[in-house]
């Protein structure tokens, strides 16, 4: 690798679903983006193989990757939609080599409104599945940590939000090809300490999202966490608590390599008009937190 400071590089998400992906993928890398993560909500509606031909003929001779393809929905579930984030996530795996893509990420869905142990036995019988049928394409298969406003007793769409229940997950499939699409807000959001994670976490680390958050202690204290004040944002990387510094220095320090995408379209301050103002402060915000320029040794 001509510049050893992209065995980490920092990227962003976009739209799959969109009208033209690859067209906003053409505006937006003179920005600096060294690499992308086509997602899709729900339901995959596009020709796969005619998208990822589009968006490499955009990336042209960049050096620019889409190691990460992302599919968000709940695949545990028999309702039509939560079918068709199932067949989503199948037609990923099966296309991810036109992308150059290693990773599939996404939810692991749940029955709803149930606690997390009752939605083991589906998880299982599904993600056995999934996992094998990545193994045979060398696809990983990556869960995001995020709650989606769901918790240990009930929700609609993902458990493995915290780290008990990744020790069940990774338990009840015990696959080399599963792991975790991690980042530091999804942990903060519920005022757990992010960073010892990745001391402990990083082999099962295989994608990371680049989104903060901002907790009002101040709140807390005088509200708590479950009263009408909000207690904390979710944040783009730099303008919430998070030092990006520490957590690419334990992600090297862990001999982590991959890509950092910016989740955005949740910053409270730093949306519509202001997107791509916010995305690109992080941008360059996560590119001087993982050492800035380069510079060869003599």
């Amino acid at each position: 690798m001509n510049n050893p400071a992209k065995a980490i590089r920092i990227g962003t998400m976009i739209k799959g679903n969109a009208p033209d992906p690859a067209a906003y993928v053409k505006n937006i890398l003179r920005h600096g983006f060294e690499s992308i993560e086509p997602f899709f909500w729900q339901v995959m509606n596009k020709d796969l193989p005619r998208l990822a031909a589009e968006l490499n003929e955009a990336i042209g001779d960049a050096d620019v990757t889409m190691t990460t393809l992302g599919m968000f929905g709940n695949p545990l579930e028999d309702t039509e939609i939560d079918r068709e984030t199932l067949k989503g996530w199948e037609a990923l795996i099966d296309n991810a080599h036109l992308f150059g893509a290693t990773t599939i990420a996404g939810f692991t869905g749940r029955i709803r409104g149930k606690p997390i142990e009752e939605s083991l036995p589906q998880f299982r019988r599904v993600w056995t599945e999934l996992a094998m049928r990545a193994a045979d394409k060398g696809v990983k298969l990556a869960f995001e940590n995020c709650a989606m406003d769901g918790n240990w007793a009930s929700g609609d769409w993902n458990i493995a939000h915290n780290p008990d229940a990744w020790e069940m997950i990774f338990n009840e499939v015990p696959a080399d090809n599963l792991g975790l699409e991690w980042e530091p807000c999804h942990q903060m959001v519920y005022l757990i300490d992010p960073l010892p994670q990745i001391r402990k976490w990083a082999p099962k680390i295989f994608h990371v999202h680049g989104k903060d958050a901002t907790i009002r202690w101040e709140v807390i204290r005088e509200h708590g966490i479950f009263g009408k004040e909000k207690f904390v944002f979710m944040r783009s990387p730099g303008f919430g608590d998070t030092n990006w510094v520490d957590v690419i220095s334990e992600l090297r320090l862990a001999g982590w390599s991959g890509s950092i995408d910016i989740e955005g379209w949740h910053d409270p301050v730093y949306r519509n008009e202001l997107e791509m103002t916010g995305q690109v402060h992080s941008l360059n915000y996560l590119k001087q937190s993982r050492g800035g320029t380069f510079v060869a040794n003599p």
